[in-house]
């Protein structure tokens, strides 16, 4: 019984052992996404044009909150004078107000929305373009793996030497400013 508890022991360490053996034959690399972005000046055009939309839609909210604002102001200040259902109509027609507020945010900026639509569009596009270069090259110089510091991958530490976002941007065309 010993005996086999020590050769389960021994085949475990063995699997582990040549695990880490297979892992070692593979090459990886990474890249900075977020670097790469700030490096393309097609990605600032195109976020100052979310900005400018944003800002656009953003002001058409405080506008319509600024008329509901009125509206209720000025519902405060007439109630006196108003029978129950003209109160009644005017808070439905507050609360219809508000609700179009909340609708037009949603349409705006909500996950679906038109900002997450454009941005999409606008960014697609040249995300393709660097994925379809990181996928030529990692074949090209025979990298199993290339991950992205950038994202949620967990990547504690990459040493410089094996962050290839220059020689992604350099082979699409771009300036590298360090």
């Amino acid at each position: 019984n010993l005996n086999r508890e020590n050769m389960r022991k021994f085949l475990g360490l063995l699997f582990i052992a040549l695990s880490f053996q297979g892992l070692s034959a593979q090459r990886f690399v990474y890249v900075d996404m977020e670097y790469m972005f700030s490096q393309i000046p097609e990605v600032q055009r195109a976020q100052e044009e979310l900005d400018v939309k944003a800002m656009e839609w953003r002001t058409t909210i405080q506008n319509m909150m600024f008329s509901v604002d009125s509206a209720y102001k000025a519902f405060q200040a007439e109630q006196v004078l108003m029978t129950e259902r003209m109160k009644a109509d005017k808070i439905q027609e507050i609360e219809d107000m508000e609700r179009s507020i909340k609708v037009y945010q949603q349409e705006k900026f909500g996950p679906d929305g038109a900002l997450f639509a454009e941005k999409d569009s606008l960014l697609r596009p040249i995300q393709d373009k660097i994925y379809d270069e990181i996928q030529r090259y990692a074949e090209e110089k025979g990298y199993d793996f290339v991950l992205d510091r950038s994202a949620t991958t967990m990547v504690l530490f990459g040493s410089d030497r094996y962050n290839k976002s220059d020689d992604i941007l350099k082979r699409l065309g771009y300036t590298v400013s360090k």
